[in-house]
C-alpha cells in the first residue's frame, strides 16, 4: 500500500472519531437576551446617544434625510466606548469591493498623546471617511495603478458591529467605497442608489392609489446552500485549495439518487457547527431562521427572515465568513462554490425579495381576494414588466463561471429566464387580459385521508423548483444567483428594472387620467396592456423541459448559456440608458463592471486550467505509470513461473490505453492554456469558453476512467465517496 493511501485512510479514521467534546465548547444562551449585542444598532444608540443626536441618526436612517456632520463626533465617541467596553482594540470601515468578498483595513484606538502615554481616540472624522488604497481593487479602468487614492463613507443605514478573534475584537463599520473621482468602486454605493429609485418610483405610484406612505424599500431574504467536508480531505485536494471545486472525481455508486439526505436528520458534528454559528449571528443580529440538510449528500443550508435590502446584503456577507471561520474550528471546510462537486446539485442562493411601506405593508402580499387587490395586481404586474424586458440584466446579474456549471443542471433553475406565478395568479392576469376579474380560485382544506390528522389548508397554487423566478405568495424567489457571489448586484438590478417598470406603468395611468379616465378605469387599462405586451415571460411548467427551451425560443425570449452569452448584451443603448436615467450607474461604472465581469472569467478558467494540468501530470500521471510498472512486472513474474497472464495483460492494455489517452488530453490542455487567443480581456475570456473548457473537460473525463480501474491505493486524492459521505 501507498503511503498516500495511508494518509487518505488515516483521514477517515480521524473524521469517524471526531466527537462533539472535541470542539471549542457547546453554545447555550437565551437567544432574546444576545441578539444583536454584538451591534450598534437602534436600542443601543437609544441609549448611549443623547436624545437630540439620536432623533436626528434616526431621520437620517429612517428617511432618508442628509446626515448631519455635526452629530458625527458624538457618535463617533459613543461607538467607541460602546466598542471599547465589548473588549475591541481596532476599528475598521469595512466595504464590499468588486471583488465579491468584503474588505477592511484596522486601524487602532490606540493615540499617543504629548506626555508619551496614550490616549483612545475614535473621531467623527474618523468614522465618517476613511482612506483605502483604491489601485489594488479591481475598478475596471476607472483607477489606474498609480492612481491610489480611494475613500470609504460611512453608511449610517446599515449598523456597526463587533468581530471577535481569538486575541480580541475589532469595530467594523459599513461603508461604502468610491474613487477619487467619485465613482462607485464597490457594491453598496449602486445599491444604495437603486433603493433611493425604487423608493421615489413606489411612492409616486401609491400616490394614485391614494396611499398615505412616506417611504418604500425592497426588502431580501437570501437563503445560503453550502458543502462541509473534512478539512483533511480539503488539503489533499490541490483544486478544492485553489478553485474551491473539484476538477477530477469519478462519480461513486451512491449519490443523490435515493433522496434520502434531504430534510434529513442533521449529523451530530455538523448540527453542533450550525449552533454554533447560528449563536454567533444572533449576537450580531443577524435574523437566521432554518437550516437544513439540502438535496446533495455533504450538501446544507441557511437562512434568515426578511430584512431591509442593503442591511440584509451586509448580513450575507457576514453570514458567509461566519460559515467559513466557524467550520474550521469542527474540523470542517464550507464550500460555497456553486459546483464543487459535479453530477450532483450545485449550490445557490435563492434571493426571496419583495417590497415595503414605512407602514408596515408588504406590496407583494396578495391578500384573501388578490382579484380585487388592485394594488397588489399594480406592483405584480410592474415586476412581470421588468423581467420581461431586461432577462439579459438578470442573467448578467448571476454570471460568473463558477455558475455556469450549475444553471439548468439538477436543482438549479435554467439560464432562460421566466416567470411563475402559479395557478391563482395567472388566471387573475388571464381574466384581466380579457377584460375585469371577476373571481379568483380560492384555497381549499386538504384532506389526508384519516380523521387523526387535521384538515390543512391548501395553498392556491402549488411552487415550481426549476423556475428562475418564482412568485412564492407574498415575495419573488430569484434562484437563479450563485452561492458564491454577492447578493448586491442582483439586488441592484431587481430594484432598478423594476423602479423603471413601476415608473412607466404610473406614467400611463398618468396619461390616462389626463384623458378623462378614472383611477379604476385607467388602472384597468394599463394592467391589460402590460400583460397582453409581457405575457410571453409567464411559465408555470416544468423549465428542466426541453419542450420549455423550444417553447421558449417561440415566444422570443432569451436563452444565454454562458455568462459570455450574456455579458456580450450587458453594454448595450438600453441598459446604459436604464442605469443613467435613474442614476444608478454610470456609462463609465457600467463599462467598468463589464471589464470586472470578463477579467474575472478569464483568471478563474485560466487558473482551473493550470490547476488540472498541475494535478493530471504530478499525481494522477505518475499513480498511472506505477501501476502499470506494477502490472508489468507482475505479468514477468507470472510468465517466470510458467502462468499464463491472460487477464493482467489485458489489465495492462487497458490501463495503458487509458494514460496514453490522459496524456494527449493533458497536453491539448496545456497547448490550449498557453495559447491565451488574444490581446483583449474579452478575447481571452472567449478562448477560455471555446478552448480551455473543453479542453479541462477532456482531462477530467480521462482522469475518472483512470480512477474506476486504479486500485484504491494508488489513487492519490480523496474521492467523491469519501468526501460526501465521512462526517
Amino acid at each position: 500500500m501507498s503511503k498516500q493511501s495511508f494518509r487518505r485512510y488515516d483521514v477517515i479514521a480521524a473524521a469517524r472519531n471526531w466527537s462533539v467534546e472535541k470542539t471549542p465548547g457547546q453554545v447555550t444562551a437565551d437567544i432574546d437576551s444576545i441578539f444583536g449585542e454584538h451591534t450598534f444598532g437602534l436600542q443601543t444608540m437609544s441609549r448611549k446617544l443623547p436624545k437630540e443626536v439620536f432623533r436626528s441618526l434616526l431621520a437620517t436612517i429612517a428617511t432618508g434625510k442628509q446626515l448631519d456632520p455635526a452629530i458625527a463626533d458624538i457618535v463617533a465617541m459613543a461607538m467607541k466606548e460602546w466598542a471599547i467596553e465589548k473588549g475591541a482594540t481596532h476599528f475598521t470601515h469595512w466595504f464590499q469591493p468588486l471583488t465579491g468578498s468584503t474588505a477592511e483595513k484596522h486601524d487602532s484606538f490606540v493615540t499617543p498623546n504629548e506626555g508619551g502615554g496614550s490616549v483612545a481616540k475614535f473621531s467623527g472624522k474618523d468614522l465618517i471617511q476613511g482612506e483605502p488604497d483604491a489601485s489594488s481593487f479591481p475598478s475596471g479602468g476607472i483607477r489606474a495603478t498609480f492612481e491610489a487614492r480611494g475613500y470609504t463613507a460611512w453608511d449610517p443605514t446599515s449598523p456597526a458591529f463587533i468581530l471577535n478573534h481569538a486575541n480580541g475584537a475589532t469595530l467594523c463599520i459599513p461603508t461604502a467605497f468610491a474613487s477619487w473621482t467619485g465613482e462607485a468602486l464597490d457594491h453598496k454605493t449602486p445599491l444604495l442608489r437603486s433603493m433611493e429609485v425604487l423608493n421615489s418610483q413606489a411612492v409616486r405610484a401609491l400616490k394614485l392609489f391614494g396611499a398615505d406612505v412616506q417611504s418604500v424599500h425592497s426588502t431580501l431574504g437570501a437563503e445560503q446552500e453550502y458543502f462541509l467536508i473534512d478539512e483533511e480531505f480539503f488539503y489533499r485536494r490541490a483544486d478544492l485549495v485553489n478553485c474551491g471545486r473539484t476538477l477530477f472525481g469519478a462519480k461513486p455508486p451512491k449519490g443523490q439518487e435515493l433522496e434520502d439526505h434531504y430534510f434529513g436528520s442533521i449529523p451530530e458534528r455538523v448540527l453542533a457547527y450550525m449552533t454554533d454559528v447560528e449563536y454567533q449571528l444572533y449576537r450580531l443580529g443577524v435574523p437566521v431562521k432554518t437550516r437544513h440538510n439540502e438535496v446533495a449528500p455533504g450538501q446544507y443550508e441557511l437562512a434568515p427572515i426578511f430584512e431591509h435590502a442593503n442591511i440584509a446584503a451586509d448580513h450575507q456577507q457576514i453570514v458567509m465568513q461566519m460559515l467559513r471561520t466557524t467550520a474550521r474550528k469542527y474540523g470542517l471546510v464550507c464550500l460555497m462554490h456553486e459546483k464543487p462537486f459535479a453530477g450532483i446539485n450545485g449550490s445557490g442562493k435563492h434571493n426571496n425579495w419583495s417590497m415595503a411601506t414605512d407602514t408596515g405593508v408588504n406590496l407583494l402580499e396578495p391578500g384573501e381576494t388578490p382579484h380585487d387587490n388592485m394594488q397588489f395586481l399594480f406592483f405584480c404586474a410592474a415586476v412581470i414588466k421588468a423581467v420581461d424586458e431586461h432577462q439579459d440584466l438578470l442573467r448578467v446579474c448571476v454570471a460568473s463561471a463558477s455558475n455556469d456549471h450549475r444553471l439548468g443542471a439538477n436543482e438549479a433553475p435554467p439560464a432562460i429566464l421566466s416567470i411563475f406565478l402559479g395557478e391563482q395568479l395567472e388566471d387573475i392576469f388571464t381574466q384581466l387580459e380579457k377584460g375585469r376579474v371577476k373571481e379568483s380560485k380560492s384555497a381549499d382544506l386538504l384532506g389526508l385521508g384519516t380523521t387523526v390528522l387535521p384538515p390543512i389548508p391548501r395553498h392556491t397554487g402549488d411552487r415550481n423548483r426549476t423556475s428562475p423566478f418564482a412568485f412564492t405568495g407574498n415575495k419573488f424567489e430569484f434562484r437563479a444567483v450563485g452561492s458564491s457571489q454577492s447578493i448586491s448586484f442582483p439586488i441592484v438590478v431587481l430594484n432598478t428594472i423594476i423602479a423603471d417598470a413601476i415608473g412607466s406603468m404610473a406614467s400611463e395611468i398618468e396619461t390616462e387620467m389626463k384623458s378623462g379616465a378614472t383611477i379604476e378605469t385607467a388602472l384597468h387599462t394599463v394592467l391589460k396592456d402590460t400583460i397582453k405586451e409581457h405575457k410571453r415571460i409567464v411559465f408555470n411548467g416544468d423549465g428542466y423541459s426541453q419542450d420549455w427551451h423550444k417553447e421558449a425560443e417561440r415566444r422570443g425570449l432569451l436563452s444565454l448559456r454562458t455568462s459570455l452569452d450574456a455579458l456580450e448584451l450587458f453594454p448595450s443603448e438600453k441598459n446604459i440608458a436604464l442605469f443613467s436615467r435613474h442614476n444608478v450607474l454610470t456609462e463609465r461604472e457600467l463599462m467598468a463592471r463589464e471589464e470586472i465581469f470578463y477579467d474575472q472569467y478569464f483568471k478563474t478558467i485560466n487558473i482551473e486550467a493550470e490547476t488540472t494540468a498541475s494535478m493530471a501530470a504530478t499525481m494522477i500521471l505518475p499513480a498511472a505509470v506505477r501501476y502499470l510498472h506494477d502490472l508489468a512486472s507482475t505479468a514477468t513474474a507470472l510468465a517466470g513461473a510458467g502462468v499464463e497472464p491472460d487477464g493482467v495483460r489485458t489489465t495492462l492494455v487497458r490501463v495503458n490505453d487509458l494514460a496514453n489517452g490522459f496524456r494527449l488530453a493533458l497536453d491539448a490542455l496545456v497547448h490550449a492554456n498557453e495559447e491565451l487567443g488574444g490581446d483583449t480581456i474579452h478575447e481571452k475570456a472567449h478562448h477560455m469558453c471555446d478552448n480551455v473548457l473543453p479542453a479541462m473537460n477532456a482531462v477530467r473525463s480521462a482522469a475518472n476512467e483512470l480512477e474506476r480501474v486504479l486500485p484504491d491505493d494508488y489513487w492519490p486524492m480523496p474521492t467523491y465517496q469519501e468526501m460526501l459521505f465521512v462526517k
